[in-house]
Parts: structure tokens; sequence; C-alpha cells
């Protein structure tokens, strides 16, 4: 991968220019934003600042797409994602508030059907539990139900997928971040207030706090104007991919939010007053206790004695659709959002009042989305920094080089598809897997084929790489999903199971192909 280079010399001028002072100017971040789209290949970048408590900044900066002359401004609607999570729980928090539900509540005593992997699990599972990623499964367990799009699952697939999963770790003992419990919570806040998901977040949180361009999902827009284009970057190429589309309902409560920086900045002014606003902060969306325990520490994820006098982080945990951290002696809550060309950033420092957004439509776009947010925030908690441009720039060069050299080998390892010349008739067939459905492997055109029947776009032509693996290279290429195929055989040599894993190292966690056992049903 050839990254662009530039102005490595200047930007780390400025850098030590911005030391001085509480924060940065305006024109400061203006110059930030600036140098890292000159660095790094991106098309659109959005930034709002608070400082004390005042918006000091909210602006937008590059294109809305590589197609397109039209520019991104404080207004233009960006993909946030998981920040997405932290609406989720704050309307849980509103139903709390309301004495509808309590955090300690089961699932089961709202949701019957909902399961888990062990009945014990399932019969204690409770709403901080499906906020707070201990839940026990792995990482992104079960997201290959929803990445890529296109998928026909709905809520009652994902409620009943959780029997098929396996634990990594008992149960409330380990981090392991998931998006699949989320959507469980939507369809709770559906079920306990009788509004759609979309309608209670709107009606409680968007329209109180007059963000009005924003919306769950793009099929609830009021006008699809204004609105940023995902891209990604390969081998220094930006091109334009699709924009991810979540479904109905409550399938969006893990990452489905449209925003602007104008309207986030109202969101963190939210955060920052506990629940508080108003000219005059005279009304309310949540109380202060409930704040509490959002940035309660629930599960934790790291912790340093004697932390590294460059980074100075102590202790990392998450909350309820929060991560807190312990950096430099401040408390910082934040949160990250990927999806396919779309990467947002959310960072507040409570005692100081503070608190920054960026959203962006380039993945990764030289990570500006967390390279600015944590430059403004360590000028905040007067931490020592290091150039975080230059810094990333070469940590994204050299992963990107060492996961093209990997790729590359496959690639010249995996060169035969055709069926004749493998003798490969054997393979064709049916096989199922619980929670993810049926898959086939097809002859398509002389071609071994691999099609998901549940998510048309999970398809491509399968190479042979070594005996019985195989490397499919997948038709979707919203984000790199390519995955390997290993065939298992009975004592008549007849393959009666596949087990897959994502090629590329760097491929993102939810494409959670380890978590499939597709056993054969039919020839």
């Amino acid at each position: 991968m050839k990254i662009i280079t530039s102005l490595i010399t200047g930007f780390s001028f400025l850098y030590s220019c911005l030391t001085f002072g509480q924060g940065f100017s305006s024109q400061q971040i203006d110059s930030l934003v600036n140098q890292s789209m000159q660095m790094m290949p991106q098309v659109g970048i959005a930034v709002a600042v608070i400082e004390n408590g005042k918006i000091i900044h909210s602006k937008g900066y590059g294109k809305l797409s590589i197609h397109s002359d039209e520019l991104v401004d404080e207004n233009t609607l960006f993909q946030i994602a998981s920040n997405t999570k932290a609406f989720t729980t704050a309307a849980l928090a509103i139903l709390v508030d309301e004495k509808k539900i309590a955090w300690n509540d089961r699932v089961i005593d709202y949701i019957p059907e909902f399961t888990m992997y062990e009945d014990y699990v399932r019969k204690h599972f409770t709403i901080i539990d499906l906020l707070t990623h201990r839940s026990g499964l792995g990482l992104g367990a079960g997201d290959l139900m929803f990445f890529p799009p296109g998928a026909d699952f709905k809520i009652k697939d994902v409620l009943r997928s959780f029997q098929f999963l396996n634990p990594v770790s008992d149960f409330r003992t380990k981090y392991d971040y998931d998006n699949l419990l989320y959507l469980v919570a939507g369809e709770l806040i559906t079920r306990v207030s009788g509004q759609s998901y979309d309608e209670f977040i709107e009606d409680h949180i968007f329209k109180p706090l007059n963000m009005g361009r924003t919306a769950c999902r793009y099929q609830r827009l009021k006008q699809k104007v204004n609105i940023a284009a995902a891209h990604s970057t390969e081998n220094g190429i930006v091109r334009e991919v699709d924009r991810y589309v979540k479904g109905e309902g409550p399938l969006t409560a893990s990452g489905g939010i449209y925003s602007s920086v104008s309207d986030m900045s109202k969101w963190l002014l939210l955060q920052l007053n506990q629940g508080k606003y108003g000219k005059n902060l005279e009304h309310r969306i949540f109380n202060p206790e409930r704040q509490s325990e959002m940035w309660y520490p629930y599960t934790n994820i790291g912790f340093e004695i004697k932390p590294r006098p460059s980074y100075r982080w102590h202790y990392g945990a998450y909350g309820l659709g929060w991560f807190i951290s312990i950096i430099n002696n401040y408390t910082v809550i934040s949160h990250s959002g990927g999806l396919p060309g779309m990467l947002s950033m959310v960072m507040i420092v409570p005692e100081l009042n503070s608190a920054v957004v960026v959203l962006t439509n380039s993945a990764p776009g030289g990570n500006s989305y967390s390279t600015i947010s944590s430059a403004i925030r360590d000028k905040w908690i007067k931490r020592d920094r290091w150039d975080y441009l230059t810094n990333t720039k070469q940590q994204l060069e050299l992963v990107a080089s060492n996961v093209d050299s990997e790729l590359d080998q496959v690639w010249k390892t995996a060169t035969i598809s055709n069926i004749k010349k493998l003798q490969a008739d054997v393979y064709l067939g049916t096989y199922e897997d619980k929670w993810f459905g049926k898959i086939n492997i097809e002859n398509r055109d002389g071609k071994l084929w691999f099609q998901s029947q549940r998510s048309p776009q999970l398809n491509g032509e399968m190479f042979q790489y070594k005996q019985n693996t195989f490397a499919i290279k997948m038709s979707y290429t919203g984000m790199p999903c390519d995955a390997f195929a290993t065939f298992e055989f009975d004592q008549m040599k007849m393959p009666i199971k596949i087990k897959m894993k994502g090629i590329s190292p760097d491929i993102d966690f939810s494409f959670d192909y380890q978590d499939l056992n597709l056993v054969r049903v039919n020839h």
C-alpha cells in the first residue's frame, strides 16, 4: 500500500507550536485538520469542539464524495456507527427514570424468547449485561448476519442465535466487544415503550435537543441532501464504496444513526450537563444518577500500575455505551465508530467540561477520526504528546505493507478455481450453520463458487490454497472480507464440514467466519 506523504516536517513544527495555552484555537484546529488531509489520502472530515461548556469550533473540511464538488460543512451527515450505542443506553436510562425498567432486570422478563449458550446465563442475563460486553461470547460474535449488508436476518434471528454461539470466557469475567446484544437492547426498548426504537429515540432525544438533521437510519432522514459518501483507501487510491444501510427498527440500535457535528454538539452538551438542556438548562432528558450509571466502569479492559511515561494511560473499562479511561489522572469518556468507509470518534473530559467529535467519510483515512480527537484531548489534559499524524502514518504504512505481503503470498499460492482441473465436484452441495443458515458450494460456469443463501453479497470464487483449504475471493469489496474455507472429510473421503476464517490479518472483527460450523446437509 502506498500512502500519500507530504509536509511531515511542517506538521512537526505546527505540533510543537500548539503545546501552549489551555486548548487549540479554532484556527489551530483548522491547521491540524488540513495537515492531516494533506499527509494521508482522505475525502471529508467534520469536527466540533466544546471547551468549558461552550462550542468553540464546528466546521467541515473536504468533500462529500470524490465524484462531487460539494463541500463538507457542520451540517453534513455522516454515519456515526457505534457511537449510536450511547443513544441506546440513554433511551434505556429514560425508561429507568420512568420506573418502567431497572438496570438489573432480567432480559427474559421482557423478551422471553431470548437465548444464550447456557440456561443459567440466559436466566441471569440482565439489561446491564446487554450493554457491557461481558457476555462470555467472543469478539463480534454473530456479526456476520449483518456484514456485509443486504442479508435477510431479522431481530427474531438475533434472539435465537446466541444459543448456537460458543463462549470464549466465563459469563461476566472478560471484555469482548459485541454488537448483537445492543440489537436486543433496541428490541427491549420497543417492547417496554410501545414505540419503535426509531420513534422512541427521535421523540425522547432528537426532538427535545433540536437535532433536526439526525435520524436513526438512512430511510428515516427527512432530507437526503448534504450526506457524506463512504470511501475506502487501498494501495493509496481512494474509491467510493456503497453506503452501509442497516435494517429496520431495533437493528439500528448498535450503529445506525446518521448525524452531523452540529447536531452531535447538542448531544455532547447534554452529556456534559448530566442530562440537562435548554438555554438555562431548565429541561432534562435523564437524571444525573443515570449519567453516573452510564459512566460507571462495569467491565475492566486494562490496568497499568506504572503507565508508560509517553502515554500515561492508567486504566480502561466499558460502561453503558461508553469507554472510560484514566489518562494522565483525568477521566476520559469516549467511543469510536466504524462502518464501511465511515469512521467517527467522540471524546469527553467531564472535569474540564470539554468534548470533541470527529466524523470522517474515509477508511482508514489516516485514522484522522482518532488522531485529531486525541491531539485535542491531550492538549486539555496536559499530557506529553507525540506527533500523532506522523506516528499514525508510519504505523498504517507498516501494517499495510505487512498485510499486503501476506495477502500477496496467499493469492500467489491460490491460483486454480477450475472444477474439472481440481476434480472438485465432490465439494459441491449445501452446508448449514445453525445461526447463519445455509451456504452453497456451486459450479458457476466451471468455477468453484461460495454462495450464502441469506447474505447474498457474501459470495465469491474459490481457489485451491493447500490441499482441502480454499481461498475465497469475495465479491463484496466495501471492506476486506476474503476468507479461507477448510473442508473436513468422513471415512468415505466425502466432505462433511467447513471451517472458515478471514484471510487478511487486518480483517474487521465483524466478519466472524470463525464462529461458523457449516455441516453438509445435501449434495
